[in-house]
This record gives structure tokens, C-alpha cells and sequence, in this order.
């Protein structure tokens, strides 16, 4: 077995992990930069505010398409390293050759589906007259590299789940600097304005699959894509998608919390509603994606033990990733609570929308500080293969939660504005109590025997 392979079952389960999870975070913060880059020049256009409304209504599509990618790769990733752990290289392979055809099969898919009906579905997400034309202009040319996203971010988690989590990073470092040198040029220097920005983000996906591909396909790779696994198989494919069913639900479902939160904050506030929920959704990236990362870190030890049957690695590796997690989004909470207009001015300083984000951040992020424990428990049910409890997760905190509660609260407030924000404080604090309640009987059903370990 190979040496990188043998290294996650052994040694320091906090030496390990930091190794695996200071490249993964570096990466989630850098590609905080890639994800928002572009609302940042946008934000200093000369029409800026508007043009990023406009681009937060498109962003809804975006976020559906990196979910399909999450659906396979990060559905695919952990059943890789199952059975790493347990000396399957073969069938690791199977798993991995069979998600890049599948991301294929969906990007092809997603490219047609979107640029004919695009149009419609902004109108529904809350387009107003004012910003549609931007939204159509950014959303027309990211949609011809969708195959190029989902190759970049589905068969990334192949590269981390293995060990290789420099080279993990280096998929995400590369995109996210071309993307960064580009937007300038091409927004600015060309005047493509929001066309430009799109392509600048295309151009550095295009890169980062490519990447991600020579590394899978090269030596170095203890899995490689094998043609021989490249037809779907449905006792492959069905696994791969029942574990990702959970994060494709997060992803896909903040799409429709987006088109919700749009709609309402169009109704009561107006465009510079919409474009100050464009900038907390960047700040949500900022505060989520860190612990993303770490998450990564945690994935391939906790899957590759729990294949080995090493279940007390299991259990370290699981402590060090709950408490670092609920640590981090308490301080986050902290910053968020105390200095808004900082992380506002990031994006814009014009005064009116500076004055209705820093209000609207004080709401939305109000249960913010409970959301690493959630992001413990739930990525952890991930690693393990736990498809079933993982989908309930899930969907608690944003389908039965926060959008019913999105369109519930403004019936009983004056305030219809505030109402809509308080949703997300009130279903992250509910969901958080509940998928922590949840994990502990499932880790003590699991992992323990005469210990009396809480969380």
C-alpha cells in the first residue's frame, strides 16, 4: 500500500490533521476570494450597486451548479477513501472513474438546460427591470464553462481524500489567481463590465480542471481515472449519490433560501435589499468556507479509519474538528456582532446600502455562533457514510426551517424587512441544537463502550 495512503493511520491524530487541514483551510479562504472577487470590482462600477443585485440574482443558478458537482464528488470521496482503508484500490478507482463520467454526463446536462430557460428563471428569483440585463450578461458566459466547474470542484475532494492536500490547494490557489489578475483587466481595462467578470471566472476554472485532471491522471496519484470504469455503473453511481444527496442539499437548497430571501427583501426593501443580501452571502462564504476546509482536513483521516476499523482515531479526529469548529464561528459571531461595516466595506461604501447591510448583518448572523457544531456533526456524518442521517440534517435547516420561516415571520411583525432576516438566526441556533442532539446518540451508539463522553 502506498506510503501518503498508510500516513492517515497513523501517527498524530492533531499533527495529522493540521497538516491535512491548514492546505484545505488556506484553500476554503482563497476560494473565498475566487467566490466573491467578482462582486468586489462589480461593487465599483459606476453602477455597481445595481450590477451586483444583479449578479446576487444570478447567483442562485451558480450555486445549483456547484451543488451537482458536491453532489459526486463529495458523495464520491469518502466511499473512495472507505475503501482505501480497507485495501480496495480498485474499488476506490471504480468510485472515482465513475464520478468524473457522471460530472461530465451533468455538466453537459446543466449547460443546455440553463442557457435556454436562464431568462425566465431570473425573472422568478427576483429580477427587477433594473438588474436583469446584468444578471443575463454575467450568468450567459459562465454557463459555457459549467463543464469546467464541475470537473474542477467535483474531482478535487479525489485529490484531499487521498492525503494530497497541498496539491488540493494548489487547484484552488491557481483558478483563484487568474481570477483575481483577470477581473480588473477585463471589467476595467476592457470595459466588459460584467461580462468580464464572468469570463475571468470561467478562464480559471478551465485552468483548475485541467490541474485537477494531470494530477489524477499522473503518477503521484495513488487512484487514478481508469478508462476501463469510465461507463456508470449503477452500483457505483447509486452510493456516490445517495452519500452526496446531503451536501447537494445544502448547496442546491441555499440556492432556494437565496430566491426566497430575494423575493421577500425585494418586496419590502427593493433593489438595495437585494444588494445588501448579496454582500451577506459573500460574508456567510467568509465565515463558512474556513470550517469547510477543516472539514476537509478531518474527511479523509475519519473515512479512512473508520474503513480500517480505527475507531479511536475516529473519535480524536472528531474532538479536535468539533471543538476548532464552534470556536471559530464564536469568534466570527464576535467580529460580525461588534464591526459590520468592516466586512461591508469590502464590497461597497456607498452610505445607503453601508447603512442597510450593517443593520441586516446584526439580524442574520445573530445565530451564526452555533453553526461550527452543526458543520462538526454533519460533515463527520458524511465521512462515515451515513447517507440517511446526513439527507435529514440536511434538509432541517433550510427546508423545514428557514424557508417556511422566511415567508411565516413577516405575518406577525410590523417590521417585515427584520422578519425576514430573523429567519436564519432562528433556524441556525434550532438546527444546530438538533443535529448536535443527534450525533451525540449516534456516537455513543457507535463509538462507545464504557466511556461517558458528551458533546
Amino acid at each position: 500500500m502506498s506510503k501518503r495512503s498508510t500516513d492517515l493511520g497513523k501517527g498524530s491524530v492533531g499533527k495529522l490533521l493540521l497538516k491535512l487541514a491548514l492546505p484545505a483551510i488556506v484553500a476554503q479562504l482563497v476560494n473565498v476570494l475566487y467566490n466573491i472577487v467578482d462582486r468586489i470590482f462589480i461593487g465599483r462600477m459606476p453602477s455597481g450597486d445595481i450590477a451586483m443585485a444583479g449578479v446576487g440574482i444570478a447567483f442562485p443558478i451558480i450555486m445549483t451548479i456547484s451543488a451537482f458537482s458536491a453532489l459526486i464528488g463529495m458523495g464520491g470521496a469518502p466511499l473512495a477513501a472507505i475503501k482505501m482503508g480497507e485495501g480496495d484500490n480498485e474499488g476506490a478507482e471504480k468510485i472515482m472513474s465513475n464520478s468524473f463520467a457522471m460530472l461530465l454526463i451533468l455538466g453537459a446536462i446543466l449547460t443546455v438546460v440553463f442557457i435556454i430557460f436562464k431568462e425566465p428563471i431570473l425573472w422568478a428569483f427576483g429580477a427587477s427591470e433594473a438588474t436583469i440585463g446584468f444578471a443575463i450578461d454575467y450568468l450567459t458566459l459562465y454557463l459555457i464553462g459549467t463543464i469546467f466547474v464541475q470537473i474542477a470542484l467535483g474531482m478535487n475532494p479525489f485529490i484531499y481524500t487521498q492525503g494530497f492536500a497541498k496539491i488540493g490547494m494548489a487547484t484552488v490557489i491557481s483558478g483563484a489567481i487568474i481570477n483575481m489578475v483577470l477581473d480588473p483587466i477585463f471589467i476595467f481595462v476592457f470595459n466588459m463590465g460584467v461580462k468580464g467578470a464572468a469570463l475571468a471566472t470561467i478562464l480559471a476554472q478551465i485552468v483548475s480542471a485541467l490541474w485537477v485532471l494531470y494530477f489524477l491522471l499522473g503518477k503521484k496519484s495513488i487512484i487514478k481515472i481508469r478508462k476501463k470504469h469510465l461507463v456508470p455503473n449503477l452500483k457505483v453511481v447509486a452510493p456516490i449519490m445517495a452519500l452526496g444527496i446531503s451536501p447537494f442539499i445544502m448547496q442546491s437548497t441555499e440556492s432556494l433560501v437565496l430566491i426566497s430571501l430575494n423575493n421577500k427583501l425585494q418586496m419590502y426593501g427593493g433593489d438595495l435589499a437585494v444588494g445588501a443580501m448579496t454582500i451577506m452571502s459573500s460574508i456567510m462564504q467568509i465565515v463558512t468556507l474556513p470550517i469547510i476546509g477543516l472539514s476537509q482536513g478531518a474527511q479523509p483521516i475519519i473515512s479512512y479509519n473508520f474503513g480500517a476499523k480505527n475507531l479511536d482515531r475516529v473519535k480524536k479526529t472528531f474532538k479536535l474538528l468539533f471543538i476548532n469548529c464552534i470556536a471559530y464561528t464564536i469568534i466570527m459571531w464576535g467580529l460580525l456582532m461588534l464591526f459590520p461595516e468592516i466586512f461591508v466595506a469590502i464590497f461597497n461604501k456607498k452610505p445607503e446600502l453601508v447603512e442597510i447591510t450593517s443593520m441586516s448583518i446584526k439580524i442574520f448572523f445573530g445565530g451564526i455562533f452555533l453553526f461550527g457544531a452543526q458543520i462538526a456533526c454533519q460533515q463527520t456524518f458524511l465521512a462515515l457514510g451515513q447517507a440517511k442521517i446526513s439527507l435529514i440534517m440536511a434538509l432541517l435547516r433550510k427546508i423545514v426551517l428557514l424557508i417556511p420561516l422566511i415567508f411565516i415571520l413577516p405575518m406577525f411583525f410590523e417590521n417585515k424587512l427584520k422578519a425576514v432576516l430573523m429567519a436564519e438566526p432562528i433556524a441556525d441556533i434550532l438546527a444546530a441544537l438538533t443535529t448536535m442532539l443527534c450525533f451525540s446518540i449516534f456516537y455513543k451508539k457507535t463509538f462507545l463502550n464504557n466511556d461517558n463522553i458528551n458533546f
